[in-house]
């Protein structure tokens, strides 16, 4: 008897240091062992409290529970739970905690709720109420915006996984919660819908002082101010709450003054002021995300929820309003926007006005959001992912290779070794993606073809001399693809047209000027004169190269017979344009776009412009400024002595290297040199000087540019800091209707 009261203690005094030494080498293990420890870990447990083993922590407040949760042990969680109900409730309350890795608390719920329906109801529920709690707290501005944003995006992201993994998790749209099923598993969001009236609530009440607003022709940043700190008599004035039914009362003062008139707001807008709007946006913005994620679980993959959408719709203005005050949230928050076009067609025009740099790491942030988290232990590369290549012939081995390869794989990471050489590693794939570059653009394969100017390169329309044309044209696209991906530089650049193909936008009569300058000139030629009695006898018809052979080609249906006219004139030249530019090379394009997508989706390109696509792809070209200032003229007023002029090219030398290439393609279309410097620039009629024209000076004018002439239009700005200011709107802004203030 004695023995075995000494045996409990024993193990009663030990059962702590017995499973933390256990559990503590975990992360050492390989996968197969980590099976065997697992199952080793959950008998241990179960031996321990079958003999009356306490759940004891240790002197550091270190628990059994807490080292199964850091280790992700599902299974021995589970055998703690059996014997103490209470640390269910514990474990919900761990996903509060940002000490604990997310994808170690994931592992235990997803193993927890496996286990019985009503243990994954119960789990959800429990998620859903904790994440309620959260959002409410983070509505109220009085709270820590940043702790509670975190906690509530995070708790419901495990709820999501965990939700999507169950039972009766949704596959085909049939089983959906928000679209008015009355299901067991519908019921989980039920805790929620709380939070959800409360964030609708608030957007109400802002587009109702919105509009209030609008209609006293006020100023927006006097909307809705709070006086922050103390009144005159000392007290403290109680932090918002989120709003209920009532008035604008809810959202007062505090002091029993009124609402300030514009001057007022605009006074009180300093850092003892803030107006709710901006204490609001950033907090209602994430609830938004949390809610976007509730409705996107229930939906099949690539699908919308509609009630999101709905959302969306109906509180168009006010979220419009949040990220033109703050347009940050857009990355931080609105990713629902990549995943929507309807929805990203309506801030499109906010996050192309934002700087190139924000969208380049929102872009590599959701390209890579699907990949294994980066604390995983690394791996060596496996020899069957080895791309084995041949120097002799490294296009086609290549296309061999990578029309083989496992696409998720190549998205995580690329080897790469030449046949018959022992190299690998980064300064290898380089190489790879260095001559293929070359290889890609190599007449012998008829993929592409120069363009007027001979820097840059353009589909060929007769490709088709090479009978795998499309499966090459494929693999360039992959190529691109793959470089964009994993941030490596190609040794390529193609025409505007082709950066515009890439990414959906629409060509226009200017970039026919790449392939053949002439015809261009007669396209503008059309434009700017009118041709009512010049006798042209256009058709909606015209000859072009089908195949090898002349054939009329009509423009439109029945085009042969519909003539030209003043009236239709500019649609004419949009045909022609389209035909010449994408009809001509439409097989080669959807090729190219079907490697290109494997790699790179249509709805994160798209926040790029042509310019900045090339800039992506083939990186940031050298630009000797020394040399730009002798090949430059001036005109309309300007002298190279000028402040002005001078002005400029002081700001020219202090600006970055990417926005001095971006005021050369706002020049003159192209962010590149030419090979002799910018003597040989080239113009719509051949060599063209880049060119300076004085401009008459209005507040706010920005300066505008011709591109086929080179010729950068600056207005006589009365500062140097005026015109940097200035400037720079117009190169990170330009291209989006600047242009025409």
């Amino acid at each position: 008897m004695g023995g075995q009261n000494y045996s409990m203690t024993l193990y009663n005094t030990s059962v702590t240091s017995m499973l933390r030494m256990r559990w503590g080498r975990q992360h050492c293990m390989w996968p197969a062992r980590m099976v065997t420890r697992r199952h080793g870990q959950r008998d241990t447990a179960q031996i321990l409290l079958l003999r009356g083993a306490k759940y004891l922590s240790d002197k550091n407040g270190v628990t059994p529970l807490d080292l199964c949760v850091q280790g992700g042990y599902g299974e021995t969680c589970e055998v703690l739970i059996q014997y103490h109900p209470r640390l269910f409730q514990t474990i919900i309350q761990m996903t509060q905690n940002e000490d604990l890795r997310e994808n170690m608390l994931r592992q235990v719920l997803e193993h927890l709720s496996q286990q019985s329906e009503s243990q994954y109801l119960k789990i959800l529920t429990s998620l859903a109420e904790v994440a309620t709690t959260n959002g409410h707290k983070l509505l109220s501005l009085s709270s820590n915006y940043d702790a509670q944003m975190k906690s509530l995006l995070r708790i419901v992201r495990i709820f999501c996984h965990v939700f999507r993994i169950g039972p009766s998790s949704p596959s085909n749209g049939i089983d959906l919660g928000y679209n008015g099923n009355k299901t067991p598993r519908s019921q989980v969001f039920k805790p929620l819908e709380l939070l959800w009236h409360s964030l609708d609530e608030w957007l109400v009440l802002i587009a109702t002082e919105l509009m209030k607003n609008k209609k006293d022709s006020t100023d927006i940043t006097s909307i809705l101010l709070k006086q922050k700190g103390q009144d005159q008599d000392g007290t403290s004035i109680p932090p918002f709450e989120p709003p209920g039914p009532g008035s604008y009362e809810n959202l007062s003062t505090g002091t029993g003054e009124s609402k300030p008139d514009a001057l007022g707001g605009k006074q009180e807008a300093s850092a003892d002021c803030q107006d709710v709007i901006s204490m609001t946006a950033n907090r209602l913005s994430a609830v938004i995300q949390a809610f976007y994620m509730c409705c996107s679980c229930q939906m099949p993959p690539g699908m919308t929820s509609p009630r999101f959408i709905e959302f969306v719709c109906k509180h168009d203005e006010v979220l419009k309003c949040f990220v033109n005050r703050n347009p940050k949230i857009i990355f931080d928050h609105f990713h629902f926007l990549l995943e929507c076009p309807e929805l990203m067609s309506r801030f499109m025009h906010i996050i192309k006005a934002q700087p190139f740099k924000d969208r380049c790491e929102w872009f590599y942030e959701h390209l890579h959001s699907g990949q294994p988290d980066s604390d995983m232990v690394h791996r060596p590369v496996n020899e069957n992912d080895i791309l084995l290549v041949h120097r002799d012939s490294i296009f086609r081995s290549s296309c061999e290779v990578v029309s083989k390869a496992n696409c998720a794989k190549l998205k995580q990471g690329i080897a790469v070794r030449f046949h018959g050489e022992e190299g690998m590693g980064q300064g290898v794939v380089r190489e790879w993606f260095d001559i293929l570059s070359n290889e890609i653009v190599n007449p012998d394969y008829a993929l592409f073809t120069q363009s007027a100017d001979g820097t840059t390169f353009q589909p060929n329309s007769n490709s088709y001399v090479n009978p795998d044309h499309l499966n090459y044209f494929r693999f360039a696209g992959q190529i691109l693809g793959l470089a964009l991906n994993h941030r490596q530089l190609v040794n390529i650049y193609f025409t505007r047209s082709f950066y515009k193909h890439i990414l959906g936008i629409p060509v226009n009569y200017q970039d026919v000027a790449s392939i053949d300058p002439e015809y261009a000139k007669n396209l503008q030629w059309i434009l700017d004169n009118d041709i009512s009695d010049l006798g042209l006898e256009l058709t909606f018809s015209v000859e072009t190269d089908v195949f090898g052979a002349m054939e009329e080609v009509p423009l439109k249906p029945g085009g042969g017979s519909i003539l030209v006219t003043q009236n239709n004139k500019a649609e004419y030249v949009q045909l022609v344009t389209e035909l010449r530019m994408t009809r001509a090379i439409q097989p080669q394009i959807n090729a190219f776009l079907q490697g290109f997508h494997m790699f790179i989706p249509p709805s994160l390109i798209q926040l790029f412009d042509e310019y900045e696509l090339e800039l992506l792809l083939s990186g940031m070209p050298e630009i000797d400024v020394s040399d730009w200032v002798r090949n430059t003229e001036y005109t309309s007023g300007y002298e190279r002595e000028d402040p002005v002029i001078q002005w400029f090219w002081e700001v020219v030398e202090d600006i970055t290297p990417e926005e001095r290439v971006l005021l050369l393609q706002f020049v003159t279309g192209s962010s590149r040199v030419p090979h002799g410097g910018f003597a040989n620039i080239m113009g719509g009629s051949g060599l063209q000087n880049f060119t300076i024209a004085a401009v008459p000076y209005t507040p706010n004018l920005l300066p505008t540019s011709s591109t086929c002439i080179n010729m950068l239009k600056l207005p006589e700005y009365p500062s140097k800091e005026i015109l940097k200011d200035r400037l720079l709107v117009a190169l990170h802004c330009g291209s989006y209707g600047y242009t025409m203030a």
